[in-house]
């Protein structure tokens, strides 16, 4: 939990400060350093807002496990939880290129109209998101316990690292390729989302929410089991000790939702999750190919066009 922690407050925080960063120094590039404190405004009370997201959720969760209910709760909140961060990537990878222009873009359109509002609203929305997003992982990886994820290392090592690499990237000491930075720390994320709908399936089988056409497709036990009551189950069923440590297990299925015994449907959706996620990628780089290849054969007519004359 705490490494997953670690990177989502990581990736969570580091764009927010970014998209922050990125904003305020346009406004002190521009000779409008009046303007940034309504920037950190719209920011501080997104932070607010997110920590009040956080309270409500955690309140709604209690509920639902008085009324011993909050296995739904859990199993909607993975389900949940994996849609969100599989659009996350893929709305950074399609933004994070021209992410520079366009907020200052946007902050030239604010200036120009004298709309401090918008001005803090935008801000307000961008860290928001970032806070809601949050608050949905922490939930997923804790299983509702929000509070648990806020108070270990994870979360906390997370934003000191993101707050030391966005001061050193703005500082100028530090160089970061954001669009293979954002390829790089998507990449895991998308690993924890396909986690997070293997763990979402099994426990809606363990519930019988759900049937399975094969409840074990293998069983590695031997090699790895997935939690350290499996490990002394086993040694006290054969006598033999697996060969790796249930930590290890524990810390896999966490970060990646590893199973010694998954159902077919499990492996289904995991083969089937990055099926998906191969063919929408594959799909947007044509789509970009193609634009290219038109913005190509439009400059080039542009060119020719005086040679006809």
């Amino acid at each position: 939990m705490e490494v997953q922690a670690l990177l989502i407050t990581f990736r969570e925080v580091l764009e927010a400060l970014l998209i922050i960063g990125i904003i305020t120094t346009y406004l002190k590039r521009m000779d409008h350093s009046k303007y940034t404190k309504y920037v950190w405004l719209g920011a501080g009370l997104a932070v607010l807002a997110s920590i009040g997201v956080a309270i409500l959720f955690q309140v709604v969760f209690t509920g639902f496990a008085a009324m011993g209910s909050e296995i739904y709760l859990k199993i909607g909140i993975m389900i949940v939880s994996t849609v969100l961060l599989t659009q996350m990537v893929f709305w950074m990878a399609s933004h994070s290129k021209n992410l520079k222009g366009n907020m200052e873009g946007k902050m030239n359109k604010f200036i120009s109209t004298g709309n401090i509002v918008g001005m803090v609203i935008h801000s307000f929305l961008v860290v928001l998101r970032e806070g809601i997003e949050t608050v949905f992982f922490f939930a997923a990886i804790t299983g509702g316990n929000i509070g648990a994820a806020m108070q270990g290392w994870g979360a906390i090592t997370g934003t000191l690292i993101a707050v030391v690499v966005s001061y050193m990237f703005f500082k100028g000491t530090m160089k970061v390729n954001l669009k293979t930075f954002f390829q790089i720390t998507g990449a895991f994320i998308i690993l924890i989302s396909a986690g997070l709908l293997v763990q979402a399936i099994s426990m809606m089988q363990d519930i019988n929410l759900i049937g399975s056409v094969m409840y074990h497709v293998y069983d590695i036990t031997w090699l790895l089991p997935e939690h350290p009551i499996d490990y002394a189950h086993y040694l006290r069923d054969t006598g033999a000790a697996p060969l790796i440590s249930g930590d290890v297990g524990i810390f896999l299925k966490a970060l990646f939702g590893y199973s010694s015994m998954p159902s077919i449907e499990e492996v289904i959706a995991y083969i089937g999750y990055f099926a998906a996620i191969f063919l929408l990628t594959s799909s947007r780089s044509s789509k970009k190919q193609q634009a290219a290849e038109k913005t190509a054969e439009a400059k080039q007519v542009n060119v020719l066009k005086p040679q006809v004359k």
